[in-house]
């Protein structure tokens, strides 16, 4: 389940955000009135929505204090456009100005949620006698070679029995099946002609010209969400 925290020292702004959140997602969330609170906790949360203006502690130091533990996607909350170059200093994920839009909120919140769980899913490959867990976030593509398939991930290259069809059920829209022989991730696109797609590592895989027309239509699609 993906965890959420939200610090404000509002604490309408804090049930404002809690109740938005809970009406569209399945989540666990915490909040937190100040930043030292949310420090002392020194807990593990995916997505972390920050008030910047925040008493003796404000919310850019809180991050910077955060990130020397927590890989966390930080969500600024502030008044003050003069804030948001601050928080790309902390790698923040995305900011929100005040008075906040529950449209606005929750569009980004999608993103964040599906950042998330997509970080979170994984692929399971029988090896052999046994079994390996994939992260999703990991794998770069499929290829088909005879009854086996090698999966090309960014830290090793795997290859076991199975077939590209049950492989890409498993994987879902974050995958296309670009070729007969190859199924790619998506997020892992750099750029693409009409046979080929080039991957942000440098490899490239053939893309089919009949399937050229809906690969792009897809690509487009998953880029916009």
């Amino acid at each position: 389940m993906v965890r959420v925290a939200v610090c404000d020292d509002s604490k309408r702004v804090r049930e404002q955000i809690t109740d938005w959140i809970k009406k569209e997602f399945s989540c666990e969330i915490h909040t937190f009135s100040t930043g030292e609170e949310l420090l002392e906790k020194r807990a593990s949360y995916d997505i972390i929505f920050l008030d910047i203006s925040m008493g003796k502690l404000n919310g850019i130091e809180t991050a910077k204090r955060l990130r020397e533990y927590s890989k966390s996607l930080i969500i600024f909350i502030t008044a003050c456009k003069e804030y948001v170059f601050d928080a790309f200093d902390v790698e923040a994920f995305h900011y929100l100005l005040k008075p906040l839009s529950k449209e606005k909120l929750l569009q980004v919140f999608r993103k964040a949620y599906k950042e998330r769980e997509k970080e979170q899913g994984f692929y399971l490959v029988k090896i052999g006698t046994g079994y390996r867990k994939v992260p999703l976030s990991q794998i770069l593509y499929g290829e088909n070679s005879g009854r086996k398939i090698i999966l090309h991930t960014k830290k090793e290259v795997l290859e076991f029995y199975g077939k590209m069809d049950d492989m890409a059920k498993q994987l879902g829209s974050s995958f296309y099946r670009c070729h007969r022989g190859f199924l790619v991730n998506l997020e892992e696109i750099e750029g693409y002609d009409a046979s080929n797609i080039f991957l942000k590592n440098g490899e490239s895989i053939f893309l089919s010209k009949q399937k050229y027309p809906e690969f792009v239509s897809t690509y487009m699609d998953y880029l916009r969400k």
